[in-house]
């Protein structure tokens, strides 16, 4: 009879650790260049001539390293300028409207008790369950009734009035705010909006960071709403303004690769010097 060593059993015991680091490894890679390909793709046909789009292939090498072009094309005729402009306008009211609402709604809900309070927080929830665009028809006739069709507050009014998921962010961080705070102000004469904004707002700080970079983020990059509710052209934010390199007898690949990377150049520092807020915000949400 024969019996297994102890220097077997060890052996049987490292090779599936070994095998779960391979796949994870091989995950990762696979992940990388699912992202990263797209991305170079972009960047060599931005530095590329029209002809050599069309002869070469999508990973093919420019002839010119430096042929920058196609950069003062999508700029200038693309009114990237103009377009930055707009959208920058929209991010400034829709965020700072998104960060009000959202923290007061939230604190709203967490420090008052009222009738039907667990059906707001329920329709809340299907409110994120429901597509908006089963609802853009009903929108744009509300919207359009107000006389804000082909004006930036339409995009503004409809980015603050339908994020949910803001609401649930400052929820998880007012509900770890210990109400003896608020009971304190109380005894010294303060009103419940004193409260708030002395009080509630200033300990917001990681969660008002986090619904700044993800609602500046979405906005930045939404191309349905600027297309459907701004159609002007001198309306066109930076995801719109791309859109006019597509003709209709073909779309100018270089000329929307150069300004898809002029497009994704400030959203990326923006990422990579706030990206530490990101991840602190969602992990403190998760664990108060």
């Amino acid at each position: 009879m024969t019996t297994l060593t102890t220097d077997d059993r060890p052996t049987s015991r490292r090779r599936r650790p070994r095998i779960g680091t391979a796949l994870t490894y091989l995950s990762l890679v696979v992940a990388s260049l699912v992202v990263l390909v797209p991305l170079v793709v972009i960047f060599l046909t931005s530095l590329k001539s029209s002809r050599e789009v069309s002869d070469g292939g999508a990973l093919s090498l420019p002839h010119d390293w430096l042929n920058f072009s196609n950069y003062v094309t999508a700029f200038n005729d693309g009114e990237m300028l103009r377009a930055f402009g707009n959208t920058a306008f929209i991010l400034l009211f829709s965020i700072t409207g998104t960060v009000l609402i959202g923290s007061m709604t939230a604190y709203a809900i967490d420090r008052f008790e009222f009738r039907m309070k667990k059906t707001v927080m329920a329709l809340f929830l299907i409110a994120t369950l429901v597509p908006g665009v089963t609802t853009q028809v009903a929108t744009f006739q509300v919207v359009n009734s107000f006389s804000l069709v082909d004006s930036r507050w339409a995009p503004i009014l409809l980015y603050m009035g339908t994020d949910i998921v803001s609401i649930y962010i400052f929820l998880q961080f007012i509900r770890s705010i210990p109400t003896s705070l608020d009971e304190a102000a109380r005894l010294d004469g303060a009103n419940t909006f004193t409260i708030y904004r002395k009080i509630i707002f200033p300990l917001l700080k990681p969660a008002v960071a986090t619904v700044v970079i993800v609602k500046g983020i979405t906005t930045y990059n939404d191309f349905y709403i600027p297309f459907l509710y701004m159609p002007s052209e001198d309306k066109g934010t930076i995801s719109t303004a791309l859109f006019r390199f597509k003709g209709p007898f073909g779309a100018h690949w270089e000329a929307i690769s150069a300004g898809a990377i002029l497009v994704i150049l400030p959203t990326l520092l923006i990422f990579l010097f706030l990206q530490r807020y990101i991840y602190n915000g969602f992990a403190q949400g998760a664990t108060k």
